[in-house]
């Protein structure tokens, strides 16, 4: 290979391009947040919907918890 070609391979970007593979390889090895703890949103949602309580958010916290916590497990904030 000239000098030449090698240059212009520099200074075309050859070494950024793995750096963008990796961060789209770690962005696509993170779950979607609607892809997990399906269990746990559901309960969520039943027990929010349904409750009889007068403020079901405070009669629900411990499924609402679960939720959050399985999300966190993850990498999510909620």
């Amino acid at each position: 290979m000239s000098a030449q070609a090698t240059a212009s391979s520099i200074a075309s970007g050859a070494p950024a391009a793995p750096a963008i593979a990796q961060s789209a390889a770690a962005a696509e090895s993170k779950p979607k947040p609607c892809c997990v703890c399906k269990d746990e949103k559901a309960k969520r949602d039943e027990c929010m919907l349904f409750s009889n309580a007068a403020d079901p958010q405070k009669d629900c916290l411990s499924t609402i918890d679960q939720y959050k916590s399985c999300m966190a497990g993850f990498g999510f904030k909620v």
